[in-house]
Parts: C-alpha cells; structure tokens; sequence
C-alpha cells in the first residue's frame, strides 16, 4: 500500500493512517510514511535498544524495524501484521503494526491535546487525539519515541558550541512549536547562541494572533524580526501559518524558516510555495542558527 499526500497547501489539514496495536486504534500523519508492506522477518541486532526488532533490507536498502507493541508497553509483537515505514528527521525507519484501518482527512482544529491527566508534555508519546464516529485515535509522537530510543537521533544541541563565542542579540524571534520539551531545547541552544529575545508560541493560531496584534498596534517591526514554525501543530499548522503571513502586505517581509521533522524534497515544495524564506529539518539546529544569522543580516 502505498500513500500520497494530496492537500492543498495552507489549508490547515491532515491526513492521519489509522492503524491498529493491540486492539487499540492509534494514528500517525500520511506525511511521514513512506509506504506500508506486509511484515518480513528481521535480524536481530546484537545489544540493541529492547524496542528494536532488528533490521531487513526491502529493495536493497537497510531499514531498522521498530516494535511499537513493546514501546507502548504492550508487551511484544509477534511475527505478522505490517510494516508502516516511515521517512522523517532524514531517518527511514519500520514501525511494526498489527493492522492498518484507513486514512481519515482531519482539520488540525479538530486535534485535542492530551491533558496533564492523560500525559506529562514531557513523558508522552501522543500529539493529539481525534475522535471520528465515535472512536478515539491517539496520534503517536513518533519523534520522540525515536528520540528515547536513540537520543543521537534528535535535536544536536553539541552543534551550537561549535559554533565558539558569540554576541549576544536582543532581536525578537517568534517561534510557534507544539512540544515543551522540543521548545525549550530551541529556546535554550539559541540563547546559547546569543539570541535571548525570544518570544514562544505553542502552535500556529498563537503565533499568528501575536503577529496580528503587533500588526495592529504599529509594532510589527519592532516586535517579530524573525519566525520560526513546526510544520505539525493543533489549532494551525506551520503551512497555514506560513501561508497567512506571507499573503498579508503588512507582514510578508517577515522572514520564516519552518523547522520541522516533516522537511523532505515534497514538503519542500510545499514550504516553497507558501514563500517559506529556509527550510530544516529538526535535528539540523546549528544550520537553524546559521540560517538565522543569514536572514537577519539581510
């Protein structure tokens, strides 16, 4: 089975695959799979991670396939079911499943974000629920679970002392991001590297009422020199938020990078089209404080 992404650009939807663990229904964005194949065996790795079935090589090249059984704490997979290979963070990786259900189209408006009694913003796995005719689907956090299996896959904060000294910069950079944990890792390798003015929000619709609001009281280019924006967000996604304030005469000379786990040739793009100014993909945060540097120079 294979998937296409067949959105418009900046409509503020998604397509999420309903596939099936362990007789609960969980989700994950059509924008990061690859393809989906039927289960193959895999050898086994010697000392890796328990969530790590092994490795197999489908059309010549390596994949490591991930038991996402065990890394929801359901115990273990057993040969069958499929494969949901996914391509994100520059990372092609198989998430062994029991089933796949079907695609559903949703608007990011219709995501709830776990509450604190279902998951700490730190510990959890899940980005949002949907519920569609009556069932629940949790979205997984498939760059976390990557992340704790493997933390050299995620963000490289070790890039920005390579970097070496630098002065420090009082231009306010806005940066619309979902996860807390992924936002105070932005925050803190740019304060590191000499950019303290840093205005946060935690996902689109917020980024764009602040941008609105200076927009409105003449402070715009006082305010916001610069926008930083995940792709994948409730309320308005990083495409949509793109779209707004490069559509809008008063703030389109904004520059925006969008830094997301999402930026591959397609969704580039994507950003292209929208007027995205840079494009990275999420563990890349030195080039992020390059890049910055570039467009506040001009």
């Amino acid at each position: 089975m294979e998937t296409k992404i067949l959105l418009e650009n900046g409509t503020n939807e998604l397509e999420v695959l309903e596939f099936v663990v362990d007789g609960n229904s969980y989700g994950i964005n059509v924008a990061k799979i690859r393809e989906i194949i039927t289960y193959s065996p895999v050898t086994p790795v010697p000392n890796s991670h328990p969530s790590v079935e092994g490795i197999f090589m489908p059309r010549d090249a390596m994949i490591t396939a991930i038991d996402l059984r065990n890394c929801l704490q359901r115990g273990q997979s057993q040969p069958g079911g499929l494969f949901i290979i996914t391509s994100f963070n520059k990372l092609d990786i198989a998430f062994h499943v029991d089933a796949v259900i079907g695609i559903h189209r949703v608007s990011w408006v219709d995501i709830i974000k776990p509450g604190a009694t279902v998951t700490s913003a730190e510990d959890g796995i899940s980005t949002g629920i949907i519920k569609i005719d009556g069932k629940i689907i949790i979205i997984l956090d498939f760059e976390k679970i990557i992340t704790d299996i493997n933390p050299e896959t995620g963000l490289k904060v070790t890039e920005i002392e390579s970097l070496g000294t630098r002065e420090n910069s009082e231009v306010p950079i806005l940066i619309a991001e979902d996860s807390s944990l992924l936002r105070k890792l932005i925050i803190d390798s740019l304060k590191k590297a000499g950019y303290d003015n840093i205005i946060k929000a935690e996902n689109g619709e917020e980024a764009w009422e602040y941008i609105v609001k200076c927009r409105d009281a003449g402070t715009l280019e006082k305010d916001v020199h610069l926008l930083i924006t995940d792709i994948e967000m409730p309320l308005m996604d990083g495409h949509r938020l793109t779209k707004l304030v490069k559509s809008d005469d008063a703030t389109k000379n904004i520059p925006v990078i969008i830094f997301s786990s999402l930026v591959n040739e397609e969704m580039k793009r994507k950003g292209e089209d929208l007027g995205a100014d840079a494009q990275l993909s999420k563990p890349e945060i030195g080039n992020l404080v390059k890049v910055i540097d570039q467009l506040l120079a001009k």
